[in-house]
């Protein structure tokens, strides 16, 4: 039932692809009879076939994750476990690992874990938030993220930083402002319950403020997953 993909995809790097496939399934005792529809379905759905004689230590680190997850569902499992499948691979290679876990999400079960929240939003449906070996969040990314403080806030950048600020000083709804040092993008919080996008784009086209970017924030996953493991290591400590 189950098929897992331990972290940086081990395998033997001597062997072939094809070599470590046909392996795979003599250890899973795959019955002749499905062995080789197994393994060309495997190879396919990866796709692995341009590198099949080509031994593993010679593949790039996102061909060495495809020909992993080839022997974790070679005999189709229900339920894939995945640890840090994209740790480590380039934005390339990323994409190309997300890309087969949503295909294959069609028909099992994947549970992936990793400590990098990007994944969260590209592959995840839900998401659950573990520390001190207990779960502390159990929800959709978006419920998660509806948690944020920045969760409605309005982000931009503008040509004159001072302009800007004196336009949304004018926006009755707003309880903050915050100012990123780094690149002079300003945040705008909304009072609970509000909303001010609209507003906030109202009074920047009124004072004639040029913007490069305006955005409405969805919510940051890496602040909630901050603040819940940090007051649940608070909780221990008192």
């Amino acid at each position: 039932m189950l098929g897992y993909l331990p972290e940086g995809a081990p395998s033997y790097g001597e062997m072939t692809v094809r070599e470590f496939i046909d392996f795979v399934a003599d250890v899973r005792r795959i019955d002749d009879s499905v062995r080789d529809k197994r393994i060309d379905d495997a190879i396919a759905r990866l796709p692995l076939e341009r590198v099949l004689e080509q031994p593993i230590d010679t593949l790039s680190k996102g061909f060495k994750r495809r020909v992993g997850l080839g022997g974790a569902i070679l005999h189709d499992p229900k339920v894939l476990i995945l640890d840090e499948p994209t740790d480590g691979l380039d934005p390339n290679q990323k994409q190309e690992v997300r890309t087969l876990i949503n295909s294959m999400a069609r028909d099992k079960t994947i549970i992936i874990s990793t400590h990098l929240l990007e994944e969260v939003h590209a592959v995840c449906t839900r998401a659950i938030i573990i520390a001190g070996g207990r779960v502390l969040a159990d929800a959709t990314p978006t419920e998660l993220e509806a948690r944020s403080r920045y969760h409605k806030a309005v982000s931009l950048t503008a040509t004159n930083l001072q302009e800007a600020k004196d336009a949304l000083a004018r926006v009755a709804d707003i309880a903050s402002i915050e100012v990123d040092p780094q690149d002079n993008r300003i945040t705008a919080f909304p009072k609970p319950g509000r909303s001010i996008f609209v507003a906030v784009g109202d009074a920047l086209k009124a004072q004639n403020v040029s913007v490069r970017e305006l955005a409405l924030e969805p919510g940051r996953l890496d602040e909630v997953f901050r603040t819940i493991t940090q007051g649940a290591g608070k909780e221990a400590r008192t």
